[in-house]
């Protein structure tokens, strides 16, 4: 029995056990760019790689905002993730509409987990090639989820996804105790240092292809991109740290030709 007479439909298991249009759709979020999350006793910080088509294209957003208390970072393919940003604003207007508060950041991640993990059961449908990541500050303070195709979703202290991400989770893994008490400026620089190690080749961390965005009590979900970030990147040049090379404790295997659609 070949591999490909099971991988034609999403809802054919192979006799493994596996559902192998779930796993491609997993692997377009190992082949998009790296993008990376991590939270404090006080704030929430996403940091994301941004991706070119060519020189003479802008950079692709990696980081959306959806309210004024969440945003979301994406690896993967661009056009699934802005379908779900959409669909995730409209979720937010209406418990704001219809409560008058906020939308809890644990209910609209669940909800987005059972979204992604309908496409896993219909036929005629594909599963989305997009993983996300959730920063938030609510009234139960700070939080981070990651999402994935299979509809599985984690509520985390730091996490990485994207390719060369391993590098990102080691430093995430290794600096996790220094997080809780963090201030804002520093869990920033937390995420930049992690991002470093995930530029690919001869690569630098720039104001071009970097990307920041904080959340905290009392301040609304703000990007930190283009010239706003140029202090933190000299901030970790004056550390020695902007040097993906030299810095990259772990590689994943996968660097192959990426499309132009994933990020």
């Amino acid at each position: 029995m070949f591999r490909n007479m099971y991988d034609t439909d999403v809802t054919v298991w192979s006799p493994e056990g596996r559902l192998l249009q779930v796993e491609y759709a997993m692997e377009s979020v190992k082949q998009g760019s790296a993008c990376i999350a991590l939270r404090s006793n006080t704030h929430s910080v996403i940091g994301a790689l941004k991706r070119s088509v060519s020189e003479l294209s802008s950079h692709q957003q990696k980081i959306l905002e959806i309210d004024d208390h969440l945003g979301i970072g994406i690896a993967g393919l661009t056009a699934d993730a802005r379908t779900l940003a959409k669909w995730m604003r409209n979720e937010c207007l209406n418990h704001k509409y219809v409560y008058g508060t906020a939308m809890p950041t644990g209910r609209i991640a669940t909800d987005l987990a059972d979204r992604h993990q309908r496409t896993t059961q219909t036929y005629v449908r594909r599963p989305y090639g997009v993983g996300l990541l959730l920063a938030s500050h609510d009234k139960g303070g700070p939080h981070v989820y990651q999402t994935c195709p299979s509809g599985n979703v984690y509520e985390c202290y730091a996490t990485a996804i994207g390719a060369r991400s391993q590098s990102g989770r080691t430093y995430l893994e290794k600096h996790l105790d220094e997080f809780a008490e963090s201030s804002k400026d520093d869990l920033i620089m937390h995420a930049l240092r992690a991002l470093v190690g995930c530029v690919g080749g001869d690569g630098e961390l720039t104001k071009e292809n970097g990307s920041v965005a904080f959340v905290g009590k009392g301040e609304n979900f703000t990007m930190i991109e283009g010239d706003e970030l140029k202090p933190y990147l000299d901030r970790l040049e004056l550390e020695g740290g902007n040097n993906a090379g030299a810095d990259e404790e772990e590689k994943e295997g996968d660097d192959e030709d990426e499309d132009a659609m994933e990020t």
